[in-house]
């Protein structure tokens, strides 16, 4: 199979790899970037004879659909406003199609292409990332085993063993997907209804074995994504809080009261600046795997459904959790009685 990756920051290396290295059945990967450069400085970093590189801007749509059509499965690992108007050139293009998410807005106006997307034949899967991402198959996975469900509760947590102070955290995906986060509202399932709740809020400790032992969780927004409509009906409770080590909150959300994670402009000593990419310019990026599980699914036709789908109601739990498996990323199930 042939897998185009889009972008070729952070994410892109590490789904690169992922598909040069523990793909057996991916044949090619073109890694593609608005810079040439970095795209080829992704090819040398990864070091297999699977990749080349490309260079393309992905407003180009006309070149987007011409480079997706040489390709079985596309990854986007571009910044989530870009995703929408990717979607639709991967449906043009015949290709499938998934990315990391990023925003709930832009993930619902995807599974809205879902008529073209059949009619197309392909999948256009959104949030394929971590959290949101993985978490939406292993609680699809989870609810499985259960006669009848009450309610869900996902706590999700990418910490450094080592946390480096202010804020004892290390940037593990997209800072713009990270501001979203903590600044916008967070869907849940109360009393068997969706509403929304402010991030940041609602804070609990948690105890882990050593060497993390107590942490912090609070609300924040995206890492539901669609499973609140997945599970409508279904359950009385649903609702994900992200972890962090305890002071992490506070400092951040000091940050946001400050208007650091405002997209509003401000005048600088004469010139026009918006805080919120000025304090994403202070930050850095990380990577991981599943959405090239994802595209490999996709591509071998492995799907449940085909359309715009989200991916607890189209990607089969158990070989995921064994291609999680294959990478090192081992799922620990206990039942309590």
């Amino acid at each position: 199979m042939k897998i185009l990756v889009l972008g070729a920051g952070r994410m892109g290396l590490g789904a690169a790899y992922d598909l040069a290295h523990n793909s057996p059945e991916v044949s090619s990967v073109t890694v593609a970037d608005v810079d040439g450069a970095r795209a080829r400085a992704v090819v040398d970093a990864v070091a297999s004879a699977k990749l080349t590189s490309a260079q393309v801007d992905v407003e180009d749509s006309a070149r987007v659909v011409e480079l997706m059509r040489g390709h079985d499965a596309a990854v986007s690992c571009v910044t989530y406003f870009h995703n929408l108007a990717l979607a639709r050139a991967a449906i043009e293009a015949r290709t499938h199609f998934c990315d990391l998410g990023g925003n709930n807005a832009v993930v619902d106006a995807e599974l809205a292409l879902d008529e073209e997307a059949r009619a197309a034949g392909v999948n256009v899967i959104p949030d394929c990332g971590l959290a949101p991402g993985m978490v939406a198959v292993l609680a699809a996975h989870g609810a499985e085993r259960f006669d009848a469900l009450e309610a869900v509760h996902i706590r999700v947590g990418g910490l450094p063993l080592i946390p480096k102070p202010p804020l004892d955290y290390q940037i593990v995906f997209s800072v713009e997907g990270l501001i979203n986060e903590y600044v916008e509202r967070a869907r849940v399932v109360r009393e068997g209804r969706i509403v929304e709740v402010e991030s940041m809020t609602e804070l609990e400790e948690l105890e882990f074995p050593a060497p993390f032992g107590r942490m912090e969780a609070f609300q924040t927004s995206g890492g539901t994504s669609t499973l609140p409509d997945t599970f409508l009906g279904r359950i009385k409770e649903l609702d994900y809080k992200t972890i962090r080590y305890p002071g992490h909150c506070a400092q951040f959300k000091l940050l946001i009261d400050l208007g650091l994670a405002s997209s509003d402009e401000i005048e600088l000593d004469g010139a026009r600046v918006r805080p919120r990419r000025l304090l994403g310019e202070l930050m850095q990026r990380t990577t991981a795997f599943p959405a090239s599980i994802v595209a490999q699914t996709m591509a071998r036709g492995g799907t449940t459904k085909i359309g715009a789908l989200p991916q607890e109601r189209c990607i089969p739990p158990a070989p995921f959790v064994a291609a999680l498996a294959a990478r090192d990323i081992r799922i620990d199930e206990s039942f309590i009685d």
